[in-house]
């Protein structure tokens, strides 16, 4: 089984501007949120099957717990509640499934990946895909 527990930094990030755009996030926020989301820190604790990830920026900061297989609650990039499924994709790649709990938007899904000494977290919205690579800390 993967180990993906520790403490993460951000190496680098692709297309999270069009992420927000493809959730309707006006320029304003966008601005706002871009600038704060360029340093995440992340912090991920794993028991077996069991996911605590906490992502902090200077702005917000969200927490999920959840465990592989089993829905759970959780919030769109944008904020909106919805319910979750993350199932593994293969040995080192947990894929979630967001479903709306009200309203309307693109379908939403992100995945995390170990590849070596990297996450690969990727965050869908509809057409736009957002890449992101971390390191430990």
């Amino acid at each position: 089984m993967p180990n993906f527990a520790g403490t993460w930094k951000m190496k680098s990030s692709e297309n999270f501007d069009e992420l927000l755009k493809a959730l309707s996030v006006n320029a304003m926020l966008r601005k706002v949120a871009g600038a704060a989301a360029s340093k995440p820190h992340v912090e991920i604790r794993q028991d077996g099957e069991q996911f605590y990830i906490k992502t902090s920026t200077t702005v917000r900061t969200t927490e999920i717990n959840f465990r592989i297989g089993e829905e759970f609650d959780e919030e769109t990039v944008d904020g909106r509640k919805c319910k979750s499924l993350a199932t593994w994709e293969n040995e080192n790649k947990m894929y979630c499934t967001q479903r709306l709990l009200a309203g309307d938007g693109p379908k939403t899904y992100w995945s995390r990946e170990l590849k070596g000494d990297e996450l690969i977290l990727i965050i869908g919205a509809g057409d736009a895909v957002c890449r992101r690579v971390y390191v430990r800390e």
